[in-house]
């Protein structure tokens, strides 16, 4: 059966097509995420996390102690505070916890490994602040989730503590698109396609080869990482990205959790007050951070 809610945002973004100006893209992703009103019980406190511009949102019943470090989508071109705080407010609640969302520098200003450097400068102010690292989950969807991925294996090699568990949302883990669906779910995800991705990918890397493991955390050694959860949907192109680094990952004795979500597009968890599947998702991610932070 059709997805009633996953149908009315397909004719939304329909209604909303990408343009080809940089500035207008990055527009449009910041409206797409603040058409959404944030709830009046959402607390939002502007910081500087070692220079990084970040932003804590927390809700009633936030546990102090514990922390989500999020990095938002958007193709490490376009996204930014505004486009996802509606969404990472939800996460937040449902995770029983502050999060603490970073507005890393884009590309093409600021190409590879500018996120990256700037993820970890995020992670950094977090165990400056206090926090233990098992009590902090880091979270990121789409270029976010690949950047997680990368932090990850850059906390790991700079011989910084793990925190306690990280949740990738459809990540982008793949700069050179390779994976199957990229072709199979061409006809059924609305949001992304592999000319834009390689298109991106180009502005990001700067010249960087696209398998350099911290831009494609793909070709990264994954020992050693904390738990993951890896949310992807069923109609994405991006699906084999999430099911690859599952898979490259568990080989490495990584404990993974893989959700495939039946009809869902890409980071259906933007369109959550419209979406019972964007509210059961976060709902889900926020149970499997509350284990791993106890």
């Amino acid at each position: 059966m059709t997805d009633p809610d996953i149908e009315a945002i397909r004719a939304l973004l329909a209604s909303r097509p990408r343009p080809t100006e940089l500035a207008e893209r990055r527009r449009r992703l910041d409206a797409l995420g603040a058409q959404y009103a944030l709830p009046t019980d959402v607390r939002i406190e502007a910081v500087s996390a070692n220079g990084v511009p970040a932003e804590w949102n927390s809700t009633p019943g936030a546990e102090a102690s514990r922390a989500m470090l999020y990095l938002h989508g958007g193709g490490y071109v376009a996204g930014s505070l505004l486009s996802h705080r509606s969404m990472v407010a939800e996460a937040g609640r449902a995770a029983g916890l502050r999060c603490l969302a970073l507005g890393y520098r884009l590309a093409p200003e600021h190409p590879f490994p500018a996120a990256v450097e700037d993820a970890v400068a995020g992670y950094r102010y977090l165990l400056d602040q206090g926090f233990a690292p098992s009590r902090i989950a880091i979270g990121g969807d789409s270029a976010g989730g690949g950047l997680t991925a990368a932090m990850l294996v850059a906390l790991r090699d700079q011989g910084l503590p793990m925190p306690a568990c990280a949740w990738l949302i459809s990540p982008w883990v793949d700069l050179e698109s390779t994976g199957e669906s990229m072709a199979s779910k061409a006809g059924s995800d609305p949001m992304v396609q592999k000319p834009y991705l390689l298109e991106i990918a180009d502005l990001y890397l700067g010249g960087v080869k696209p398998r350099t493991p911290l831009a494609s955390p793909l070709h990264a050694a994954l020992h050693g990482l904390p738990p993951l959860l890896i949310q992807v949907g069923a109609a994405e192109t991006l699906l084999d990205d999430a099911v690859m680094f599952a898979r490259r990952a568990g080989a490495e004795d990584v404990a993974v959790t893989l959700e495939i979500w039946p009809e869902m597009i890409h980071v259906w968890h933007l369109f959550h007050p419209q979406v019972a599947a964007g509210r059961k998702a976060l709902a889900a991610a926020g149970d499997f951070v509350r284990r791993h932070l106890r």
